[in-house]
């Protein structure tokens, strides 16, 4: 595509006394400084709540006021837990196809105002309406789909702690990540139960927070090499096989394919771990692992080669956080980064020249890759 992501920009992740314009101009104005802040002819906002959450109505044209990029074009955008990912997608396809110039993409929510229980309510709105008759949660389908995974793919159940083991680790080294204390395999074990067999620290926690890209015409590190989306039927009931996304495997075919690429050309993912043991399901819904052996990427010190590719070193959804609207822009920035070589703290090592990001909307039921890397003018 003709189109790259120039520059990066967050807020920290976490408890934030910040309201919700506060934190997503945060984000924006760090990003815009990664480009002098050129003219924006386009804001596109992924945003999951929106009035319900905070009461903010109107997001894009009082961001667009608070930031001083008018006149411009803009939109919000709304996928659920994959909000940001659209966004990003939405406005890769306006600059590459020529109508806009110069994007400036915000992914960013307010959380930790609500109680856990109306935070848990407002999410499960996601999920299909028969679902949402029978009380059923976000945490408890999750939990549904884990324990088929472990019933199909057992061994796969000493892979989960360590999941959250690796995420705690990498987020120690980002300066805007919620959690910067690494925990012990034994810490997430005993943590309390969710919803069996997920315990807290297998679970994402609730979040405030934003993350910001400026996406350009033309070419450069991380050119947007390839883009998919898919459904599936919102009902888990509905779905042939819940022991994986099958929206995530038709994103990836779609993303693959005009990238030209392989998946053994992918060196750094940042993958939608909401809960650890997605993180399993993606790399195998992704191509990078075959059915079953997604654990191999999380397996104990020694037991059989690490793979190559390098997963979330922001810290993931597990470490960095995951304020729902925000968490798919905040993939893509990192990855961005790292392709680009400022990603400061978590910087990979060898310079990784292509990426991959991967979310999920609702519980699987709206799915987004994104591939990037170096690009040229044909």
């Amino acid at each position: 595509m003709n189109c790259h992501v120039a520059a990066s920009g967050w807020s920290r992740f976490g408890r934030r006394s910040e309201g919700l314009l506060e934190l997503a101009s945060e984000a924006g104005r760090a990003a815009l400084e990664g480009v002098g802040r050129d003219p924006i002819d386009l804001l596109v906002v992924g945003h999951m709540l929106g009035a319900e959450g905070e009461g903010v109505a109107h997001l894009v044209a009082h961001l667009a006021e608070r930031l001083g990029v008018g006149p411009a074009a803009g939109w919000r955008i709304d996928a659920a837990s994959a909000s940001g990912a659209a966004a990003v997608q939405s406005a890769a396809l306006a600059v590459a196809g020529g109508r806009y110039e110069r994007a400036l993409v915000i992914g960013a929510e307010k959380m930790t105002h609500l109680s856990t229980p109306e935070v848990t309510r407002r999410l499960a709105t996601s999920l299909a309406p028969t679902e949402q008759a029978v009380g059923a949660t976000m945490p408890g389908l999750a939990a549904l789909v884990t324990q088929r995974y472990l019933r199909r793919y057992p061994e796969a159940r000493s892979a989960l702690a360590e999941v959250t083991v690796r995420a705690r680790s990498n987020a120690a080294r980002n300066p805007f990540a919620q959690f910067t204390s690494p925990v012990t395999r034994e810490a997430v074990e005993q943590s309390r139960w969710v919803a069996p067999p997920l315990r807290l620290l297998h679970c994402a926690a609730i979040s405030d927070g934003a993350a910001a890209v400026v996406l350009e015409r033309g070419h450069g590190p991380a050119t947007v090499l390839g883009i998919g989306q898919a459904f599936s039927p919102p009902a888990l009931a509905d779905r042939s096989d819940s022991t994986h996304f099958a929206a995530t495997r038709e994103a990836a075919r779609q993303a693959f394919d005009p990238a030209r690429c392989s998946r053994d050309e992918i060196q750094v993912a940042e993958i939608h771990d909401a809960f650890a043991p997605f993180a399993l399901i993606d790399l195998e819904d992704l191509g990078v692992a075959e059915p079953g052996r997604g654990a191999r990427f999380f397996g104990p010190p020694g037991a059989e080669p690490t793979p190559a590719l390098q997963l979330n070193p922001s810290g993931g959804l597990l470490g960095r956080g995951h304020p729902v609207g925000a968490s798919g822009v905040a993939q893509i920035a990192e990855i961005s980064a790292q392709l680009r070589g400022d990603a400061g703290p978590t910087q990979l090592s060898g310079h990784p020249r292509r990426g991959l990001a991967q979310s999920i909307g609702g519980l699987g039921a709206q799915n987004f890759v994104t591939i990037l890397g170096p690009g040229e003018a044909p």
